[in-house]
This record gives C-alpha cells, sequence and structure tokens, in this order.
C-alpha cells in the first residue's frame, strides 16, 4: 500500500470501485453456508500476535478485513499467510514494534493489534483506527487500559506511542465501562495486555460480547488463565505461551443478514454451520416479533415467513441484546412489515447512515435522535445508492431485493471488508445480483 486511500480491487479481482446490480421482487430460496465471523477473527488475529508456537485460526474470513490483518501481523515480523480459509500465524523472531500507519488506518481493531504488541515489546507505535465511520468511535477506555498496564501513552492526533518505562506490562485493574455500555474492544485490549502481564489483571464492567468470550477461549487455549465472575473478568499472565489451531465461530451477523433478505423478499433460506443458538436472544426474539419463524433441522437453521410481516419497536444493546451490527438490515426488512417501527440505538451514539439510502428506494423512513422509524409495507422502486459502511450498504441491497425494478448499489469496498463474497451467496438463493466491474 502507498496510500491511505480507499483500495481499487480486491484480492479476488474485482474493482472495488465496481457496483453491484440487483433486479428485485424474486423471493430467495435457497441454501447457503454462513462464513467465520468477521467480528470474532479480528480480534482473534491480534490475540495470535500473543502466541509463542504456530497458530492457525480456521474458518478465518476470506474479506479484505482478513488481508489487511495479514499484512499488519506480517510487517510486525509475524508472518501470517491466509489460504484454504486458514489463516497460519509464525511467531515472530524479532518483533517490530509498530502498527504499520497505513494498514492500520484501515480496520477498527487497531488499538487492539496495538495492545498485542505492547504487551510482547513493551512499546509500539499506531496510528488512530480506520474501518467503519457512522458515528464517532472513540479509544478512550483502549488507552486507559494500556496506562493502567504501565505504559506512558503519548500521540499528536495522528499517530500514537505507548512504552512501558520497565520494559513490559504489569497486571492491572482497569474499567472499560462507558456510556453506551461495556467496551468490547476495549475488554480484549485489557485482556492481552494482562495475558502477558506477570500476575492476576481484573477488568470491570466487562463485554460479555462472543468476540470477548471466544478471545478468551482462545487466550486459555495459549495456556492463559481467563475467567468471569460477579467482579469482573480476571486474567493471570504469562511470559510463554502456546499455540494451536482454534476454530472461528460463525458469523451471526451475516446469517442475521442472509435472514433478513430471505425475509425481505418473502422466501426462506437454510444456512449451513450455525443454530438459532448462535443468534442473541435480542435478535431471535426481534424476528420472532416480525413473523420471521426460525427453526433448527440436522443441516442448519432454517428461516421463513409464514404470514405477514409486522412491525417491531426494538432497541440495540450489549450481548444477549439485539446486535447493533444487524439493525441497518433490520431496517430494510421492516420496510415490508405493516405498521410504524421503530428501532433505538444504544450501543453507539447514533446509526442511521442507511435511512437516506432507504429513501431513495422508497421506503418511509426517518431518524429521531437515536432512533431510526420504519412505516411499511412500502413499494420499494429501484435507484442508485451508496453509503460509507459496511452494514449501510448491506441494507440498501436487502432493500433492492425488495424493490421493482433494477438498482445499483454503490460501496463494493465496504461489502468485501465484511462479506466474502455476499451477491455471489445472494445470487445462490435466486437473487438477480451482478457485479458492474467497470463502474466507478
Amino acid at each position: 500500500m502507498t496510500s491511505n486511500s480507499t483500495p481499487t480491487s480486491t484480492s479476488h479481482g474485482i474493482g472495488l470501485n465496481a457496483v453491484v446490480k440487483a433486479t428485485g421482487g424474486i423471493p430467495l430460496n435457497g441454501r447457503v453456508q454462513v462464513q467465520g465471523s468477521k467480528n470474532i477473527a479480528l480480534h482473534l488475529y491480534a490475540a495470535a500476535l500473543l502466541a509463542d508456537a504456530p497458530v492457525v485460526l480456521a474458518g478465518a474470513p476470506d474479506i479484505l478485513d482478513t488481508d489487511v490483518c495479514a499484512r499488519i501481523l506480517t510487517a510486525t515480523g509475524t508472518p501470517a499467510r491466509f489460504w484454504g480459509g486458514r489463516l497460519s500465524i509464525t511467531p515472530a523472531s524479532t518483533l517490530a514494534p509498530v502498527i504499520d500507519p497505513l494498514l492500520g488506518g484501515r480496520v477498527r481493531t487497531t488499538a487492539v493489534l496495538a495492545a498485542a504488541v505492547l504487551a510482547r515489546a513493551g512499546q509500539v507505535t499506531f496510528p488512530t483506527p480506520g474501518g467503519d465511520a457512522f458515528c464517532q468511535r472513540r479509544i478512550d477506555r483502549h488507552l486507559a487500559a494500556m496506562r493502567a498496564a504501565g505504559a506512558e501513552v503519548t500521540g499528536d492526533g495522528h499517530l500514537i506511542r505507548a512504552v512501558c518505562a520497565h520494559g513490559g506490562v504489569r497486571p492491572f485493574h482497569v474499567d472499560v465501562a462507558t456510556p453506551y455500555g461495556p467496551s468490547l474492544g476495549a475488554t480484549v485490549t485489557a485482556m492481552l495486555l494482562a495475558a502477558r502481564a506477570g500476575g492476576t489483571s481484573l477488568i470491570t464492567n466487562p463485554s460479555i460480547e462472543p468476540e470477548v468470550t471466544e478471545t478468551g477461549r482462545f487466550l486459555t487455549q495459549l495456556g492463559i488463565t481467563v475467567a468471569f465472575d460477579d467482579t469482573g473478568l480476571h486474567v493471570v499472565g504469562s511470559d510463554r505461551t502456546g499455540g494451536g489451531t482454534f476454530a472461528v465461530a460463525a458469523d451471526r451477523i451475516e446469517a442475521a443478514t442472509l435472514i433478513m433478505a430471505a425475509a425481505a423478499t418473502g422466501g426462506r433460506v437454510q444456512l449451513e454451520g450455525v443454530t438459532t443458538s448462535a443468534l442473541p436472544e435480542g435478535l431471535r426474539q426481534t424476528l420472532g416479533a416480525a413473523g420471521v419463524h426460525l427453526a433448527d433441522e440436522p443441516s442448519g437453521l432454517v428461516a421463513s415467513v409464514p404470514g405477514e410481516l409486522q412491525a417491531v419497536r426494538t432497541a440495540t444493546g450489549p450481548h444477549p441484546d439485539l446486535p447493533t451490527d444487524a439493525a441497518p438490515q433490520l431496517a430494510s426488512l421492516l420496510t415490508q412489515a405493516r405498521g410504524t417501527s421503530a428501532v433505538d440505538e444504544r450501543v453507539y451514539p447514533r446509526r442511521d447512515t442507511h435511512a437516506a439510502g432507504l429513501r431513495h428506494l422508497g421506503a418511509d423512513v426517518h431518524a429521531t435522535g437515536t432512533t431510526v422509524h420504519v412505516r411499511g409495507p412500502a413499494s420499494l422502486r429501484a435507484a442508485h445508492v451508496e453509503a460509507g459502511d459496511i452494514r449501510a450498504v448491506t441494507a440498501l441491497l436487502i432493500a433492492a431485493l425488495a424493490a421493482h425494478g433494477a438498482s445499483t448499489i454503490a460501496g463494493m469496498y465496504h461489502l468485501r471488508r465484511g462479506y466474502g463474497n455476499l451477491p455471489a451467496k445472494l445470487a445462490a438463493l435466486g437473487a438477480d445480483i451482478t457485479i458492474d466491474a467497470e463502474a466507478a
């Protein structure tokens, strides 16, 4: 990479300035495999920096963020190679204590990666995170964890430097609560720092999202003691860790996306590699209230809409509530539900970057403060739409599949950051969908 601008091509040779063309009105039916979780994998990539033996992450998603993280790890002296759905990581012989500024500016987990390097090397320089920018996303709790672990943290607004005065992190106590609930990323940052501190660290008000619990399971496999109790999350650090193979859990957000795409078009989908228990309770309850029926069969989860979709009033929240990353797609589904729905955002200050695009497609959608209101059922019409983050672009794609006529959706770069090949999966379910690789 030679600049911090958006890349122009994917590892599959598809231009990232391409558009998706989708002709709506076709019920989606069939069976597809759910990919490994994007968000879980990104945190495991950082945790793998702590390993003193080779690590293989099986089921790693084939997405742009995997490629970026593999390049970040390799640049630190920790060779990482993605092949056949597996990311193989070899421990560094000499760790370079820098997160590449250009690559680090492309993903949200930059501070988590930096924490792992700081834990190993006692110092790190890293850029402010990149990734989705649907609202301001602070890293103050990450930096608080670094300071608690003994690092002096300085920055100039672009690059941040953390240095431990005595050469290594120390056991600590940090609170990762924010006004919007526990910080998922800061919880993992604190876990990785604690994993290399000689002694027991305590993280109070920790997140219990699957990203955290799966990272905890991985650290346990490496030989680190990780335990939750009523006082918080306890981590007993070690100066030596193991390695091995670890399977990335199924992506609950891709599963939700495919379910809602099928439901919005009046179809039925069978998802391999995931069961209803893998979906957060808040998501299951919201889909059920909207009229989406979920059932487990021997080959996977089946989602269908036996009747008319109904409006719902719901709110995002920490696990096991409705995931914030499913809220934009839910808004698209609710354009086809009878009545007025309300989806309140309680994880971030706001999340409504999908609303304008949905209105271009004919939806009756508006945001009031943190709440997105949707009135339906709407007769959606084809349009050219675009958005600037993963889930917003996905929401517009779902709405286009429910619309009359052929729409174009700009944002292949954002889709490829989070989904291995969502358009192909939708096409396998019967969608009339193509990629125009020449469009800008």
